[in-house]
């Protein structure tokens, strides 16, 4: 189905969306579903016209330049609903290989243009919005998307860029697996994955793309950047590390080799309640430092867990989860429930999972779609996330979740390492119509301005973007700063990829 030009997804059918409305007016008791107000339709003036002539390997077609104005964020969404296309790029280029973009970047050099490099547009910092004065151009590298190479021997796939989640699994041979799994794995692709240093559905040990990746290729106005396949290497600074997070900066990642698994036959997991919010963190706390490496470790506060798992709204809910492709995996929950037991975690009943993955379901993988209600209900949104370590992680909870006092705010600890967790926010208030960029950007500043002060950072798994920028200017050393703009310079001597980002 064709891309809606507002939604995540396909265009959703109003009825579904005023359901969406109700529910989630009944379990928050935030947003009024009488006032309804629906989405602008799409109509080509929406969108301005070019500013550049179109060059025979790029379209300035209104609808493919609309669809690829804006990420998923908040500001986005609402942007989009209301027919509001300003920043749309000028041009929309689709190339199918490593030539055709190099030909793309030879002409933005020439003309001044600025590129956009996107994969799946899920962004939710404003990484893929062409947010600058002058013309762009959006790199969109979906026709890139095979599984190019598959070794067995070392369980490693070559994939092209553009590959979404969906894609790269249906092209690797039976029994194997790209096993990366975030909540955006049906719409975002392997080069946003690496561009953003994405995070997974895993909550220990393989959390982010980083442990995933054994080399990266890109394109650049100075050249081809390709580093070695290997399984680990100590010489130098690492090229892999200077393209992991790079969104779009320094190069156009086109392809890489990954590290694939066998799928898993043994699977279980079990739901844990707590009474107290603070019983389930000193849980997952010991859990993270006990060794057992669970695939599933994800705590969610009471009303996170109403929202979005079928809570009862007065407890904490802890899943638990172990797989494996060779050996069952009952001794390891065992040791986990023993572990949650010291803090008085009740377990239900464990859910036996054989043959195909089925992490990818549910309740996690829905959220994005209920998003979509949000513009017409009249309800602002934003998701924060961060890591911190245990030590500060009290105070800062504290600190976040007074910020959002005047909605509902939720918590989940997404990822849990043994020197820290990665607590997820939600924050939902009641929208001022009208005004809606303007409270969300107070929201985020202000939520942002807590998290550094508190010791986190200003993203653990969702990029820099143009929305984390300010804060990240000041997370990062000012000598990195200078290494990373002399790298930028030496890459792409015009500027024109991503301008804004990082730098």
């Amino acid at each position: 189905m064709p891309k809606s030009h507002w939604a995540w997804g396909p265009e959703p059918a109003e009825p579904e969306l005023r359901e969406i409305a109700r529910l989630f007016t009944e379990h928050t008791g935030l947003g009024e579903p009488a006032a309804w107000e629906p989405p602008v339709p799409f109509s080509p003036e929406l969108v301005p016209a070019s500013r550049v002539p179109a060059p025979p390997f790029c379209t300035a077609d209104p609808y493919e330049r609309a669809v690829r104005t804006y990420g998923q964020a908040y500001r986005d969404l609402i942007r989009a609903y209301r027919g509001d296309f300003a920043n749309a790029p000028d041009l929309v280029a689709l190339p199918r290989d490593e030539d055709e973009i190099a030909r793309v970047l030879a002409w933005a050099s020439d003309q001044g243009v600025a590129v956009v490099p996107r994969g799946g547009g899920t962004s939710v910092v404003g990484g893929v919005e062409a947010r600058f004065d002058g013309p762009s151009l959006c790199l969109d590298l979906g026709r890139m998307n095979r599984v190019l190479e598959v070794d067995r021997d070392s369980q490693a796939a070559l994939v092209e860029a553009g590959a979404t989640g969906p894609e790269i699994n249906a092209g690797l041979p039976g029994g194997l697996q790209l096993r990366f799994f975030p909540q955006s794995y049906e719409f975002s692709t392997l080069g946003g994955w690496i561009a953003t240093r994405a995070g997974g559905h895993f909550a220990t040990l393989h959390t982010h793309i980083d442990d995933l990746v054994e080399s990266i290729r890109a394109s650049t106005p100075a050249g081809v950047w390709e580093s070695r396949r290997l399984p680990g290497s100590g010489a130098g600074p690492s090229p892999d590390r200077w393209l992991l997070g790079s969104e779009g900066a320094l190069g156009v990642i086109t392809r890489a080799w990954v590290r694939v698994h066998r799928r898993p036959v043994h699977k279980v997991s079990v739901p844990v309640r707590f009474a107290e919010w603070e019983a389930g963190v000193a849980a997952v706390h010991d859990l993270a430092q006990s060794g057992l490496h669970p695939a599933n470790c994800r705590l969610l506060d009471a009303r996170e867990a109403a929202l979005a798992s079928g809570g009862d709204g007065r407890h904490a809910l802890l899943i638990v989860g172990f797989e494996s492709a060779v050996h069952p995996v009952d001794a390891w929950m065992s040791r986990a429930l023993e572990i949650v037991s010291w803090h008085g975690g009740a377990a239900g009943a464990a859910r036996q999972e054989q043959g195909q993955d089925q992490v990818w379901k549910g309740a996690f993988t829905r959220m994005p779609y209920l998003r979509n209600a949000y513009p017409g209900l009249g309800v602002i949104a934003e998701t924060v996330e961060t890591a911190v370590t245990w030590d500060r992680f009290p105070a800062l909870h504290e600190a976040v979740m007074a910020e959002g006092e005047a909605g509902t705010t939720t918590c989940r600890l997404a990822f849990a390492y043994p020197d820290g967790p990665a607590p997820y926010y939600t924050i939902i208030v009641p929208a001022e119509k009208g005004a809606e960029l303007e409270q969300w950007d107070d929201l985020k500043r202000r939520v942002s301005e807590t998290v550094l002060r508190m010791g986190g950072t200003i993203t653990h798994h969702h990029a820099v973007g143009r929305d984390h920028r300010p804060f990240y200017d000041r997370q990062r050393p000012d000598p990195f700063a200078l290494a990373l703009k002399a790298a930028k310079t030496a890459l792409d001597p015009q500027g024109v990829l991503n301008p804004g980002v990082l730098i």
